[in-house]
């Protein structure tokens, strides 16, 4: 989740554009391990292609048959830790909140999330593709959670059904930038803790608003 970057969803991982022969999932999945390694312990303005395929194993060719440059590299890297985020069924709509709020900061604790998220949305400021593809890779994507919940909800009878798909669209952005932003700033911003106290009194002040969205 990254707040300030709303669209529509999209699951499918981000496309390269690129042809030849055919991608290996191992090793796309350890060139993106790499590179959150590497991140680490050089941090964004020191991390190079290079340093990412002598890591990885790999000819750095095979970086760029895969992705043009470090910003797609990076963004994607952080993508699959966005998604292992999942919504449990906890039994109520605040009870999942306060989950998936605790799981997305204890996400963004980890070094390897912190130091790449900061590092390509400090970087986006200033590269129209690379917010292009962020919101891509990670904020369409993750609105998975935002959908699952809300219909979660919805059979459970406590929220409505929503007749309008445009305005169902609209709130589905609201509801991610409002969660998204609020954790985000706590732990990145802040660097305040998201304990349990916290998600709760977070959840009890969006569960409170999500019923008059549709009024």
């Amino acid at each position: 989740m990254v707040a300030g970057m709303s669209s529509s969803t999209s699951p499918e991982p981000p496309r390269t554009g690129r042809t030849g022969r055919p991608r290996s999932a191992e090793a796309d999945a350890a060139i993106l391990e790499a590179t959150r390694a590497s991140l680490v312990e050089l941090g964004w303005s020191k991390l190079t292609m290079g340093d990412v395929a002598a890591r990885a194993g790999v000819a750095k060719t095979t970086l760029y048959r895969r992705w043009a440059n470090k910003n797609e590299l990076v963004v994607d890297a952080v993508a699959v830790l966005f998604d292992e985020l999942e919504l449990p069924d906890r039994g109520s709509l605040a009870a999942d909140v306060e989950g998936v709020v605790l799981q997305f900061a204890d996400l963004l604790g980890r070094p390897e999330t912190k130091t790449a998220l900061m590092g390509v949305v400090a970087e986006s400021t200033r590269d129209e593709a690379l917010r292009g593809r962020i919101r891509s890779a990670i904020v369409e994507r993750q609105k998975r959670l935002v959908l699952e919940g809300r219909e979660r909800a919805q059979a459970r009878g406590e929220l409505q059904y929503e007749g309008d798909p445009r305005a169902a669209a609209r709130n589905t952005d609201l509801i991610f930038d409002v969660v998204a932003g609020a954790v985000v700033h706590r732990t990145l911003v802040s660097a305040e803790p998201v304990d349990e106290e916290w998600a709760r009194r977070f959840t009890v002040l969006l569960v409170s608003g999500l019923g008059s969205l549709n009024t």
